[in-house]
């Protein structure tokens, strides 16, 4: 969507429409009245730059038929002016210039530029041998230029205007991206084993109706955490505080992630190897959130079998396996968490291999240190 201009841009714009045409005008009068024109020309003459000038700005002309109507501008502005270099008319080749500068493309402009400066070396040569005309020159040549400058300069904000609303909306797109991600880790985490329990629950009705209660109340206390967690989640995105920021889990509350699966019920081995703790905060973060998206995809689709998890912690990198010993490469269909383990290891340089092994289901990462 394009954001509203506001008073101080329309009047930007509308100035070189509004100001151009009337200097154009009264600047040729005055050169009429100091040159001691005819009434009748200084009134033709004034109604040739109106009419030109209210057509040019009507028509909003480009190209060919600005430099046309620009023309007629000037041989106005000279007629008004001849032989004479001390008149103020003169001015109006400069404001000519300055249009030509604003609207034409540069090397259109210069040229405009140069056609006007070479009218004054003629009258330089013809006319009169007085300086004045050689300070025309120069002045029309450094109008041309100051508004060929000033108009790359609104160019150039422009584009940074442009790149800056996209970098915003990027960072929104980043943002929200980010936002799902968390989302879903958590939720499909605290959702996984609460599902988990109930089943334990549902199995344990009809024997033992403590351990059914007991899985429930399992379940109640997943759903509710997990509850929690989006409104925290909620509440930071409606908080205009930057500083504050939940606390994010690392590699060391791995072993309570396999517990509360151990504890839904699942068959979760762990294996750390090495000294995980040397990882950097944001990378201890993604092998958390990876660990956790590989086990909620294993009891998603494990079929209840045995699941293996190890971290292999060196000085230069940090390895995480997690398999699945009893799904099939159907079960496992590409989805948001896929992409989404993608993206957190992308974002630290880290990578990830997914897909059948023998016997079950292979996710290995590796995350630099």
């Amino acid at each position: 969507m394009t954001p509203p201009i506001g008073i101080r841009a329309r009047l930007a714009r509308a100035a070189p429409v509004v100001a151009a045409p009337t200097a154009i005008t009264v600047l040729t009068a005055a050169g009429a009245v100091q040159t001691h024109r005819e009434p009748l020309v200084a009134v033709a003459l004034c109604a040739l730059a109106i009419a030109t000038s209210a057509a040019l700005v009507w028509s909003d002309a480009k190209g060919m038929p600005l430099i046309v109507g620009l023309a007629v501008l000037a041989a106005g502005v000279t007629l008004a002016c001849w032989g004479d270099p001390r008149n103020l008319g003169w001015f109006g080749a400069c404001v000519i210039a300055g249009w030509a500068a604003l609207v034409l493309p540069t090397r259109w402009a210069i040229a405009v530029g140069a056609a006007l400066a070479a009218e004054f070396a003629v009258m330089l040569a013809v006319v009169s041998r007085e300086p004045g005309w050689v300070t025309w020159m120069f002045g029309v040549a450094l109008t041309c230029g100051a508004f060929v400058f000033v108009r790359r300069q609104r160019e150039l904000v422009a584009r940074l205007h442009a790149a800056q609303a996209e970098l915003a909306e990027r960072a929104r797109t980043d943002e929200r991206h980010r936002i799902a991600r968390e989302m879903h880790d958590f939720v499909g985490h605290s959702l996984t084993v609460a599902l988990l329990h109930l089943g334990s629950a549902r199995l344990a009705l009809d024997d033992d109706l403590d351990a059914a209660r007991t899985a429930l109340a399992e379940a109640e206390t997943a759903t509710r955490d997990s509850l929690d967690d989006v409104r925290a989640a909620v509440g930071l995105m409606r908080s205009t505080d930057n500083n504050v920021a939940p606390p994010a889990p690392g590699i060391a509350d791995v072993p309570d992630l396999v517990d509360s699966y151990r504890n839904a019920g699942a068959d979760v081995h762990l294996d750390v190897r090495g000294t995980p703790a040397r990882v950097t905060a944001s990378r201890s973060l993604t092998a958390y959130r990876v660990v956790q998206e590989s086990l909620t995809n294993a009891v998603r689709h494990g079929n209840g079998g045995p699941i293996g998890v190890r971290i292999d912690a060196t000085a230069d990198h940090t390895r995480i396996t997690v398999r699945n010993c009893c799904s099939t490469p159907a079960q496992h269909r590409s989805g948001t968490g896929i992409a989404a383990m993608n993206e957190r290891l992308a974002a630290v340089g880290g990578t990830l291999s997914s897909g059948p092994a023998p016997g079950g289901w292979l996710v290995e990462a590796v995350i630099p240190s």
